[in-house]
């Protein structure tokens, strides 16, 4: 199974991937012209502030199987591509009634105005893995745009062996680390050698 695989630990919030992720979903596909298209291409991908400073999070559907958006979409909008085992929106079918959004554990379901070849009108608005693409035998959009392997494309087992031998790397590296002699300050070992030496002269008298 290849999926896009998320490091949030390395992301650093510059977007780039949302960009990425708009310009290959517009009519153009052009950075520039995209900008002027009505509506306006949407990112399938979100990157939010983490809670402490200098972290974000790409955040992006995960197809899942089950498919809780797939079960409960009233007009069978929602579909499995077997083939690429990418859950995607026919929107078409869409009636933004909102109940995948509601069933999404993770947030990854939005609502924009589309038009592909037909009157515009608001549907759901969802990463479709970059189906494109990826049968052209070419990497998702925001995985291409990462300068920082925060996100990164390829076999599931493989990415999550891969984490899990860094892991198991940074572990034992800092289990033979030494922790440094701490020096104390020189009032402290004069004092030290004071007591030592009227502890002797004691002992002698």
């Amino acid at each position: 199974m290849q999926t896009v695989f998320v490091n949030p630990e390395r992301c650093i919030g510059c977007r780039q991937c949302e960009f990425a992720c708009s310009v290959e979903h517009s009519q153009s596909k052009d950075a520039t012209a995209a900008l002027r298209e009505d509506p306006l291409p949407r990112a399938r991908i979100h990157v939010s502030p983490g809670r402490s400073f200098n972290t974000s999070f790409p955040n992006r559907c995960r197809h899942c199987d089950p498919a809780p958006c797939e079960q409960v979409c009233p007009t069978g909008a929602i579909v499995r591509d077997l083939d690429n085992d990418l859950v995607l929106v026919d929107v078409h079918k869409c009636i933004a009634c909102a109940m995948c959004a509601m069933v999404c554990p993770f947030d990854a379901v939005t609502f924009f105005p589309q038009a592909n070849g037909m009157p515009v009108r608001i549907v759901a608005t969802k990463c479709d893995g970059c189906i494109e693409r990826v049968q052209k035998g070419r990497e998702p959009a925001c995985v291409e745009a990462c300068k920082v392997d925060a996100l990164v494309y390829g076999e599931l087992n493989e990415l999550i062996a891969a984490g899990r031998l860094k892991q198991s790397g940074a572990v034992l590296a800092a289990s033979t680390l030494q922790e440094p002699a701490v020096k104390a300050p020189a009032t402290i070992t004069g004092w030290r050698a004071w007591g030592e030496a009227t502890t002797h002269l004691s002992e002698v008298i």
